[in-house]
């Protein structure tokens, strides 16, 4: 099936770098896995494992703007007090971007097992809106990131992008898998931004694969892992290169 090609709006938008801790600054695009689960959200999908091997790519059609808030931010200091509650929450920093405009394609990889597919599913969702079942905002990031509009690519939404390909070298150190039970398990790959025409066929190295780390055994998110979840620092991260 060919790829599903999708224009995606959003206002306002932080997409936090791994390595940022006091000063919230916010990478220059959305991660691959940020990207997966604002589609899955789209379809109503709760479970993301069901669509495992869907591969995606996305490009930047815009330059947002970036800008930066003072806002309250949770941290853990306290395990005795809940989160955001006294010294569990401190005035920071965050950097935001504004009018960000991304074009983003869906295709069934060889991997997914799902039927229909992932891209099947947007297709429908995106031409026939009522025949999805979700519930809850459409975000991007954050709860408070809402998406502003999806809908397909049009010819007139511009000629060339900032595209998102896998590089070895590329200063963008970027999650395609998280691990929401402190950090261990998230899967990393390394990318860069190309500027590549909208047209014609998406380069290889720019579909990611959604896939999970097969060194790592995830663990359930239950109560006591939760509480665990709390009381950890975060995990390692690799770097993104300046």
């Amino acid at each position: 099936m060919e790829a599903l090609s999708l224009f995606v709006s959003v206002p306002v938008a932080s997409f936090r770098a791994p390595q940022a801790r006091e000063y919230f600054e916010t990478l220059s695009c959305p991660p691959p896995s940020t990207v997966y689960g604002m589609l899955l959200a789209l379809v109503g999908e709760p479970n993301r494992l069901r669509h495992l091997g869907a591969e995606i790519a996305l490009a930047l059609v815009s330059a947002p703007e970036h800008s930066v808030v003072l806002r309250t931010l949770w941290r853990v200091k306290s395990k005795e007090t809940g989160p955001g509650i006294g010294e569990n929450k401190r005035p920071d920093f965050q950097e935001l971007l504004t009018g960000i405009r991304l074009a983003v394609w869906v295709r069934a990889g060889s991997a997914e097992a799902a039927n229909p597919s992932l891209a099947e599913r947007l297709r429908r969702a995106v031409t026939a809106p009522a025949t999805a079942s979700r519930f809850g905002g459409l975000s991007l990031g954050e709860s408070t990131h809402l998406v502003d509009e999806v809908r397909l690519l049009r010819a007139d939404d511009g000629h060339e992008g900032q595209f998102l390909v896998r590089d070895p070298r590329g200063n963008l150190a970027l999650p395609v898998w998280p691990d929401h039970v402190g950090s261990a398990g998230t899967l990393w790959e390394q990318y860069g931004l190309v500027a590549l025409p909208l047209t014609g066929e998406v380069r290889a190295d720019a579909w990611t694969a959604i896939k999970r780390r097969t060194d790592h055994v995830m663990q359930p998110r239950t109560a006591s892992t939760a509480r665990t979840f709390l009381r950890a620092a975060p995990g390692p991260a690799p770097r993104s290169r300046r």
